[in-house]
This record gives structure tokens, C-alpha cells and sequence, in this order.
């Protein structure tokens, strides 16, 4: 196999070549189709994230064709296209695990983080952290919705959305206008379903990037403009998706009364100070960690039926750096991914 290898943070990838893994128990060796570019791989890259697995395959955003089933491995096929997202494997007997919460498991293992990720020919996935994906879409357009889709519908749900299997309520009367600070790979995706749900989608960008917000404005943004502006009307939540911890005061500042400020990322820059009052009045501030398999099922489930596209641009697999500096450098609209 042929993968793109993080030897030393903070140093470009290498091409490297190595022997096809062997699935264990449990496990897909599946080959891959394609695997977005995440802005938690470049805070992998970047050095940003500590502890990672070195040296580290990247990627975390796969699809790709079942190759090889290890033992105990049922419900999938040889040949079937499945997708593997950020969370590798959980532990299952930890507090949070137990109490369905295992976003947060004590001992968990991250898609090209903690254990080797998509940046390849081909990958070796935990079978029970793995997705059937359908075979109507194209590899490179569907692989976005592995990490920023989901992380997107999670932080969602955190600003208070509420969807069919949850049944409907006050909470979702009270999210009509929604924020969305940073309009790359999560927020493209998730303006179209917040849109297709009939809720006002306020996009925030860099100063001055008219072309980000007439990208937003196409995908169903009712308004679009610097983060420092702010929006024509109170917001009921904002999330943040930038790795910006500026926004965070900016973005309580346009919420109302008992709104709430969803931080979407793993990592973000440092929150400054600022006067109590933003956040008077019963505002949230909360974050958003990681994701669960019911989120999973829950986004896979509702892309279809909300029509969701996503903007791509595509790299073939030894050109991953030059991807990671575009996406670093703000070039993208929508996301990248690599395609071996």
C-alpha cells in the first residue's frame, strides 16, 4: 500500500510505501476511494493536538470498499462501500460509554489521530465504527459528511435543533435564526439542512471575503458577512466552526437573551476576555466533542432526504500537502479530498 505518513509534527508529509495490514478480529481492511481533508488533520499536522500517534497516517474522513473482513466481523461485504469517521473505537465499559455517552469515552482511539487514518491506499477500521454508505454518490462528494457533516449535525443539536426521531417542541420553535461562524467544509453542509428545515441560516466570514458569502448566500444563507459584523437580527444560537477563540465573545454578542454558542471544534485559539455582560442573561457557551454512532446513523439518514450537495475540490493522495496548505491558507470553498 502507498500512504502520505506524518513522521514529525509541524514537517510535510512523506510518501511512503508499506506492507497491506492484516485485519484482526473485529476489523475491515478496507481500500480507499477517497478521504476528505479536515481542519483536525491540520491541527494533527500543525502540532496543535498533542500525543498523536507518530508516525501517522492521517485522514478521517474515508470511503472506501471493504477488502478484507476480519474475524467476528457480520452485517458487512466484500466489495461494499462503507465510510469510517473520527471515532475509531470506544471502550464500552468506561462511565460515559455506559451511559451512551461515547463522544466522551475515557479510553478512545481516533480515526488518523491515535490510530492510523484514510491518507492511503488502503485502511484498517474498527467493523463497529464503520457505516454502510449508499452507492448513489459519488466517492469524493460523500466523504465530507464524515467529519464535517457530522460534527456539523452534532453541533446542531447542541444549538437546540430538533429533528423527527426527537419529536417537535418549545426547543424547536425557539431555533429559527441560526449563526454560523466560518463557513468552510461543516458549515456548507449544515446551512443546507438547517435551510431545508426552514430556519434563517446567518453566515459569518473572513472580512471582506465576498466570495465566501455569495457561496453561503447559494447554499441558502439568508444573509452573509464578516464575523465582526453583526447579523440583522438576534440570533436564537451561533456555532462557531472557525478555530478562532475571538469569535466566541463576537458570537455571544449576537445572540439573545438565553441563546446559545456552540464552539464545533476540537481545537480553537485562546478565548479572550470579555465583559460579563455578553454573557448575562442566561446565555450558553458549551462545546461540542467528538460524535456518537447515533449521529452518525441520524446525518446518513437525513442528507438524502434534505438534498444536501457538497462543494469538493479534489487532490490526488501525493498531493495531500498541497491540499493542507490550502485549506491552512482559507483557498477552499467547501472541502478537500484526496483521492488515491
Amino acid at each position: 500500500m502507498r500512504a502520505m505518513v506524518l513522521e514529525t509534527a509541524r514537517t510535510p508529509l512523506r510518501m511512503r510505501e508499506r506492507p497491506t495490514p492484516v485485519p484482526a478480529a473485529r476489523e475491515i481492511l478496507l481500500e480507499v476511494a477517497a478521504c476528505g481533508v479536515c481542519r483536525t488533520d491540520l491541527h494533527v499536522v500543525d502540532g496543535e493536538l498533542a500525543n498523536p500517534k507518530l508516525p501517522l497516517i492521517p485522514g478521517h474522513e474515508i470511503v472506501g470498499r471493504v477488502a478484507v473482513l476480519g474475524a467476528d466481523v457480520a452485517g458487512f461485504a466484500v466489495g461494499e462501500r462503507i465510510g469510517v469517521p473520527w471515532l475509531g473505537y470506544t471502550c464500552g465499559v468506561c462511565p460515559y460509554c455506559r451511559a451512551g455517552r461515547e463522544n466522551l469515552c475515557d479510553r478512545p482511539l481516533f480515526t488518523g489521530y491515535t490510530r492510523d487514518g484514510g491518507y492511503a491506499t488502503h485502511a484498517l477500521a474498527d467493523a463497529r465504527f464503520c457505516f454502510p454508505l449508499p452507492e448513489r454518490r459519488d466517492d469524493a462528494e460523500i466523504a465530507p459528511f464524515l467529519c464535517a457533516g457530522l460534527i456539523g449535525w452534532r453541533s446542531y443539536r447542541m444549538a437546540g435543533a430538533q429533528w423527527e426521531g426527537q419529536g417537535a417542541g418549545s426547543e424547536r420553535e425557539s431555533l429559527q435564526a441560526l449563526g454560523l461562524y466560518g463557513f468552510g467544509a461543516a458549515a456548507h453542509i449544515l446551512a443546507q439542512v438547517a435551510a431545508w428545515q426552514g430556519r434563517r441560516v446567518y453566515a459569518f466570514t473572513r472580512g471582506g471575503d465576498t466570495a465566501a458569502q455569495a457561496f453561503a448566500k447559494s447554499l441558502g444563507a439568508v444573509w452573509a458577512g464578516g464575523s465582526d459584523e453583526m447579523p440583522p437580527e438576534p440570533l436564537d444560537a451561533a456555532i462557531i466552526f472557525a478555530p478562532v477563540g475571538a469569535l466566541v465573545p463576537l458570537a455571544l454578542k449576537a445572540v439573545k437573551k438565553g441563546g446559545r454558542v456552540v464552539c464545533g471544534g476540537i481545537h480553537m485559539s485562546d478565548i479572550p476576555r470579555f465583559p460579563y455582560s455578553l454573557l448575562w442573561e442566561e446565555r450558553h457557551v458549551v462545546s461540542v466533542a467528538n460524535l456518537t454512532r447515533a449521529d452518525a446513523r441520524e446525518f446518513l439518514d437525513i442528507v438524502p432526504r434534505a438534498g444536501v450537495k457538497t462543494e469538493v475540490t479534489r487532490y490526488r493522495l501525493d498531493a495531500a500537502n498541497d491540499a493542507l496548505s490550502d485549506l491552512r491558507e482559507g483557498r477552499l470553498h467547501g472541502a478537500a479530498v484526496l483521492t488515491p
